[in-house]
């Protein structure tokens, strides 16, 4: 997962509608099931299915009253602490 993406998806969550972000994501998963693809893309695919559920994420705590910036940060905390376990 990467925080300038997960930020940019965030702020287009803000401006749009997070609809598209989920569709999207419905989207990217339909694709993983081309038996075709090369591992290379299918890790593509899933790194920027990993971004936009942080977005999602982030956007929910952000809704629930937590400050933008501290959502980010508390998200990405999980997310390396789950990595170090």
């Amino acid at each position: 997962m990467k925080l300038p993406v997960i930020k940019h998806l965030t702020q287009f969550i803000e401006e749009n509608d997070e609809d598209f972000v989920i569709e999207t994501i419905e989207t990217l998963e339909a694709l993983t099931e081309v038996p075709s693809l090369k591992d290379e893309e299918l890790d593509v695919i899933g790194e920027l299915i990993s971004n936009m559920y942080g977005a999602v994420e982030v956007n929910k705590m952000i809704k629930d009253g937590t400050p933008k910036k501290e959502a980010l940060n508390n998200f990405m905390g999980r997310v390396l602490g789950s990595i170090d376990k």
